[in-house]
This record gives structure tokens, sequence and C-alpha cells, in this order.
């Protein structure tokens, strides 16, 4: 035994019981760091993804579920698969309900399906149940090694304009004209002057890495709303803190599983399912790759039991009221910090259910304070299309109509469906058939029958 490993196991034996016993149940020292850096990390980790708190309900609102039960499931299902993180994978990553499938959810499957919440939700439970058993199966290794690298990438570019085109929409920037379809707002009245003052704070505080800084520039626009008399002012302290629990009584359960079943909602539901595998497996391997998680030969210890624990807690999702998870690249913060392991997820997660006191202060935070942030995160998403090459058409085009038909058509699974068909059609008619791998296929075909029988 090593001279240094002597020293190391010296130093644990004079630690308490319940730090050693921290020590090897995250493998503190194995990982090299502390309970001090984990925690730290952890609260780094919360102040940059925390704005899902608040973005989330208003969005869900819009699909018609109670704002304070959106609140709560978006609070216990984030809680519920980041502890899963925390104890069963050892991670330093926090999950929540995902940017993008949460506007899916809402925009495309509620409001432009004309389905009704709960059946959305149902086809949520079902994606995540697919979602497991493609991975326990291994199948969904396959699907991964199928789909073109150029298609992966569209999928998070375009995803990442339609959040912003929400974003825009909800601060009155972009708005409704006979015209042309869409036009600019009227930027010189007080809402969307805010949110373009929060756009540029949220930018300038990015660029300085400033810790928090979305949250940040919520409460700032938050402020002034409320100056400007855009937004309620709090009347007392009862307005901001609560000591009652919010419930997510009217949500939870309510999912329609039959419902989405008997609909035939098989492309929501496929779509769902490859956005939420696509998305959340490229961020868990820059995750764990920046947390030095990986092998000798280079392969990510545990991903597959955390793309299991993820497919869980959309299920656990799903019943509760909220949408499919999502591990957030603001992990990324709190591993710079220091993070190694499921400590800092631990700590985020004690941190989010911290925040179920603060219910009544939410209500107050109007649309143009939360829109600003939109817009960032759709920026943030546009940084894949540096993956994508553009010397050859046959990539270029399905990569292009992937992209601008899902804000376009205001539908993600649109948005996939073009891509998928005319990236299909394109090989073919160039005779590059080596190119197109069988699953290209039968996304392809799943998507033409999903037009055919009057999907859109």
């Amino acid at each position: 035994m090593s001279k240094q490993a002597d020293e190391i196991i010296k130093k644990k034996s004079n630690k308490p019981d319940y730090h050693r016993f921290v020590d090897r149940f995250f493998k503190l020292t194995e990982r090299g760091t502390n309970v001090k850096t984990e925690l730290i990390a952890g609260l780094t980790s919360f102040l940059a993804m925390s704005y899902i708190i608040i973005v989330n309900p208003m969005i869900l609102a819009d699909a018609g579920i109670p704002h304070e039960a959106a609140f709560a499931a978006t609070i216990y299902a984030s809680v519920f698969c980041t502890l899963l993180f925390a104890l069963w994978v050892n991670y330093p990553v926090a999950i929540a309900p995902g940017m993008g499938l949460n506007a899916f959810f809402t925009y495309t499957v509620v409001i432009g399906e004309g389905l009704s919440w709960q059946t959305a939700l149902g086809a949520v439970f079902i994606s995540g149940l697919v979602f497991f058993i493609l991975t326990v199966t291994g199948i969904r290794a396959k699907i991964v090694e199928g789909v073109p690298v150029p298609l992966k990438s569209a999928i998070g570019v375009g995803i990442g304009l339609f959040i912003a085109l929400i974003g825009f929409q909800n601060a009155g920037i972009v708005v409704a004209n006979e015209s042309t379809v869409v036009g600019l707002g009227d930027v010189t009245k007080a809402g969307p002057l805010i949110a373009i003052i929060g756009i540029i704070i949220a930018g300038f505080f990015m660029a300085k890495n400033i810790k928090g800084g979305l949250l940040l520039t919520i409460g700032i626009t938050t402020v002034l709303a409320m100056f400007a008399g855009v937004a309620a002012v709090p009347g007392g302290f009862s307005d901001v803190i609560s000591f009652s629990v919010p419930s997510m009584a009217e949500t939870f359960m309510q999912m329609d599983i039959l419902g989405a079943i008997s609909y035939g909602v098989i492309a929501v539901i496929f779509s769902f399912t490859i956005v939420e595998l696509f998305d959340n497996l490229a961020t868990l391997i820059g995750l764990t790759k920046k947390a030095g998680l990986t092998d000798e030969d280079g392969k990510i210890q545990d991903l597959d039991k955390a793309l299991q624990a993820d497919s869980v807690g959309t299920m656990a999702s799903a019943a509760f009221g909220s949408t499919a998870l999502n591990a957030y690249v603001e992990n990324a913060t709190g591993i710079s910090e220091g993070g190694r392991t499921g400590l800092t997820a631990l700590t985020v997660a004690f941190l989010f259910l911290l925040s179920l006191f603060f219910a009544p202060l939410v209500g107050f935070i109007p649309s143009v304070a939360t829109a600003p942030i939109l817009v960032i995160v759709g920026a943030l998403m546009l940084t894949e299309i540096a993956n994508i090459k553009f010397d050859d058409y046959t990539n270029v085009i399905p990569v292009f109509l992937t992209i601008v038909m899902m804000p376009l058509t205001y539908s993600i699974a649109t948005g996939l469906a073009f891509g998928f068909i005319s990236y299909t059609a394109l090989k073919m008619m160039t005779g590059k058939f080596k190119e197109i791998h069988w699953i290209v296929y039968f996304i392809t075909v799943a998507f033409i029958i999903h037009f055919v029988v009057g999907g859109h």
C-alpha cells in the first residue's frame, strides 16, 4: 500500500463516523473532493438552474394546469429525480423538467394537437416508460448510433429557436400580424421594453460568468415591472414566503394514459422520446466528461444507470403533474466549482425543496421577467450548430428544415418529421444508401404514417 493511501486512511480514521460514512458513500476521497467543495458546487448549480422553478409552471399554466400545482409538481419532480442521481447514480448532476420538452408539451401537444393536459401527461408517462425499456434492453444505443449526427445537432438548435420565439411572444416583442403573419410589437411599451432590458442584463451576466445570473435577471426585471405597473407589488411578508407547502393535489395522478393510447398519439410519444433521448444523452456525456467520470478507455461510469434514473424520474414527473425531465447543462457551473459526486446533487435537491416555501413570491413574477430567460436559453442551444458541416446538401437541407420548421410551425415534432423525411429522401435520390441507418428508415416511415392519418 502506498504512503499516500496510508495517510488518507489515517486522516479518515480521525474523522467522526458520519464523516467517514459520507466519504465512503459518495466516494469523496476517491474522486478528489470534500464536503465543503461539494456543498459549494451544489449551491452554484442550484443558482444557475433555479429559474426553472419560475419558468416551468408558467409554461405549464398555458396548457391549463393550475399554477400552484404546476409549481409544486415542478419542484417535487426535480427533487425526486435529483435524489436518484445523488444517492443511486452518484453524479454531481441535478435533474429538472426540460426546457424544450415543456414547450413541446404545452404549445405543440396541448395547444397544437388539442389534447387535454391530462392526456398529454399520459403521453409523457408512456415516453418515460418507453425510454426506460429502450435503455435496459440496449436498443437506446442502437437508436443513438443510427440517427445521423447532423440531425442530432439540428434538434437542439431548432428547439432553441422555438424556445426563443416563445420568449419573444411572451414579452410582446413578437406579435401576430395579419399582413406578415408575425411582426414587431410596440417596444416602447413598458412590458416589451423591460423584457429587452432583461435580455441585455442576462447576456451581461452570462458574459461575466456571474453565478445565478439568470435568477438575478428575473429578480431585477420583476422589480422594474413592479415600478412600471406591469406587475403587482407584494403587500406583506405573507406574500413573499409561506410556511404552508403548495399542493399538487390538482395534478397528482391525473395523467390519462388510456386517453393518450386511444388518441393514437404515437408521433407525440415518439417525439417526446427522441427529443429526451438525444438532448439528455448529449448533456450527460458532456457533464460527466467535465467531471472526470470516465474510465481509462473513455467509457462513462454508470451512464446506463443515469439514463434509467432519468426515465423513472420522467414517469414520476408525469404522475406529479409535470413534463419530461432532463439533465441541465447549467450543472457545468457546479462541476466547475469542483463538484464530483452525488453530494453536489443532494445539495441541489435540498435547495429545490426549500424553495417550496417561496411559492407566494413566484405569483408576482410577470411573463416579461421570465421571457428574457427563454431567449437566453434559446441562444445557448445554438452552440450545437458548430457540429454541423455545410459541405453536403443532403445534410444541409434536412438540417435546415429541422431547425426552421420547429418555430415556423410551432411544433418540435413537425421539425423532426421534415428533417428525417427529407434526409431519407435526399440520400436515396443521390444513391447514398450506405449513409442511411435502418433506424432512420423506421423513423421516417413512422412520421409519414403520422401525416397520412391526419397528424400535424
